[in-house]
This record gives C-alpha cells, sequence and structure tokens, in this order.
C-alpha cells in the first residue's frame, strides 16, 4: 500500500505563490503516473495536474500557465509550485497516482488558502 504525505501549504495572498511537496512511499514511485489533485469545501475532488505515461504533464485549464508539476525519482517526491494563485485556488491539495483506482489510499491533504 503506497503512503502519501503532503505537505507546503498554508494561507497566501492573491498573487502569491506555494510549492507543494508530496512524499510517496514504496519501490516503484518511479513507474507510477503521478497527479496533483484538489478540494474545494463543497465541491467534488479534482485533478489539477499530472504527469502522462510518457513523462509529459497536463494541467486543468483553470491552472495552466501557473501551475507545475514536477517529480524527483531519487528522492519519492512530487512537487506542485503554484504561482499567481488565485482565491479560487482555496483548497485542499492531494497527490495521488493517476488514474486513481478504488484500491488507493488518499493522504492527508495540504489546505491551500488564498486571501488578503
Amino acid at each position: 500500500q503506497v503512503q502519501l504525505v503532503e505537505s507546503g501549504g498554508g494561507l497566501v495572498q492573491p498573487g502569491g505563490s506555494l510549492r507543494l511537496s508530496c512524499a510517496v512511499s514504496g519501490t516503484f514511485f518511479r513507474i507510477y503516473v503521478m497527479g496533483w489533485y484538489r478540494q474545494a469545501h463543497g465541491k467534488q475532488r479534482e485533478l489539477v495536474a499530472r504527469f502522462t505515461s510518457g513523462g509529459k504533464t497536463n494541467y486543468a485549464d483553470s491552472v495552466k500557465g501557473r501551475f507545475t508539476i514536477s517529480r524527483d525519482n531519487a528522492k519519492n517526491t512530487v512537487y506542485l509550485q503554484m504561482n499567481n494563485l488565485k482565491p479560487e485556488d482555496t483548497a485542499v491539495y492531494y497527490c495521488n497516482k493517476f488514474p486513481v483506482v478504488s484500491r488507493d489510499s488518499w493522504g492527508q491533504g495540504t489546505q491551500v488558502t488564498v486571501s488578503s
């Protein structure tokens, strides 16, 4: 069972930046297709960024040009650099494999709040 520990969230003003990290347990990390998801209060969880099986990246239209997903296989870690943050980016952010299947568990997430 893969364990996921997200960190790096916080309170930031509109236009600010944050870098999220996700530490992933297990010896097969480098073969996982990973993604970042978020869930705003009262809304369904949505995918915001992910790698493809070919190592390229895909982004939701709402974050394209502002967010960048990256990974360090030596550290079993996935990152999400978030720039020019907007109030609508406020959510709990999670990382997980893509696609997520029913047997996959979620980490505790990290809260991102964008507010002046």
